[in-house]
């Protein structure tokens, strides 16, 4: 069989080590120029029941535990004048659920495959027919299956389900903090090791330790999704948004080294399926679109590792696709109901 996948994200990765593992030929195609292209985002937690799940059948368990920061599990809650209402310290030997840079975990997976595995620079226009991939490029790929991996804005998505992404009303604005220890020691106190949150009832600051010393925080309000203007406007609407707050934590709003990064965040219907298809199916982001609350990369490396075991071990394309979405779907749709509207509980007092 011919199997291409769509994405180089840690879903479309996991999904092609395990493949190979069980001596299946794979093809990814990212439209990335190269893997240093662009920064690939902040910390990641990968629990003990999904993503660590994945890891072991792909045979890299050990290789994360030796880059993962355990450490990072600690979590403190602040009220908005910085003093400490709630504080999670991580047990001697707690592995539930370490932390691991985006671009570290990328990283890993990708040295795991064989030469030549991933085609940079092929960004997808649309499953053109059943088995056929036209690239932007205009050229084209016959394939037995197309897994789409492709995230949020799957170009995939169309060949099976006509369902879009839309405004959750919700906006995630990220600010990075370099050299913290140094340049930034009020910050990185106020943080510790892993992450520090603090809401309002409207609005949340939200703060997490990268590796190399680094600070990503993530402003959270309900905004218009096109409410974002040049940077000098943002930083005073969000000092107007955010008085009353104390000077301590105002420093995750204005000492930010480099630009704001606005995330607005978008979301699929709950729930979200489609007829099967023998010869394409979804996983991660594509298939079903989280809130950014430590699920969404856990849920899309475990959908890799039950559909690339189900090519492994079916008899034909089709039947191994039928027996993941069997087990994918409503496991995926049981848990976005769970977490419908859950970024919104971010800005709850409680």
């Amino acid at each position: 069989m011919t199997i291409s996948i769509i994405g180089a994200g840690p879903g479309g990765l996991t999904c092609a080590r395990i493949l190979q593992k069980h001596g299946i030929p794979v093809t990814v195609y990212d439209r990335d120029p190269h893997p240093q292209a662009r920064n690939q985002g902040g910390t990641l937690d990968l629990h003990a029941d999904d993503g660590q799940l994945a890891l072991r059948e792909a045979g890299l368990l050990a290789e994360f535990f030796a880059l993962a920061r355990p450490e990072g599990q600690e979590m403190r809650k602040l009220d908005p004048l910085g003093r400490l209402l709630e504080h999670h310290v991580p047990a001697e030997g707690e592995m539930f659920k370490p932390e691991i840079d985006r671009g570290q975990l990328r990283g890993l997976l990708l040295d795991s495959l064989e030469p030549d595995t991933v085609h940079w620079g092929r960004t997808l226009d649309r499953v053109e027919a059943p088995g056929r991939l036209r690239f932007i490029d205009g050229t084209t790929v016959e394939t037995d299956l197309v897994i789409g991996a492709d995230g949020a804005w799957s170009r995939v998505r169309p060949a099976v389900s006509a369902a879009v992404p839309e405004y959750a009303g919700i906006t995630f604005l990220e600010a990075w903090f370099d050299d913290v220890e140094n340049a930034h020691p009020e910050l990185a106190e106020l943080v510790g090791q892993g992450s520090a949150m603090a809401a309002d009832g409207d609005r949340c600051l939200f703060a997490q330790r990268n590796s190399g010393d680094h600070i990503r925080v993530y402003i959270i309000q309900r905004l218009p999704a096109d409410w974002i203007g040049s940077n000098s406007e943002v930083r005073g609407r969000l000092l107007d948004a955010f008085s009353g707050w104390s000077p301590s934590m105002l420093r995750m709003i204005t000492d930010n080294d480099g630009p704001y990064v606005d995330r607005p965040l978008y979301v699929l219907p709950v729930p979200h399926t489609w007829e099967h298809m023998p010869w394409v199916t979804l996983l991660g982001d594509a298939a079903h679109l989280m809130p950014p609350l430590g699920v969404g990369v856990n849920l899309a490396m475990l959908d890799a590792c039950d559909l690339a075991l189900a090519l492994a071990g079916s008899a034909s394309i089709g039947e191994a696709v039928r027996a993941y979405e069997a087990t994918m779907l409503p496991r995926s749709a049981e848990i976005a109901r769970q977490l419908e509207n859950g970024a919104a509980g971010l800005l709850d007092l409680d």
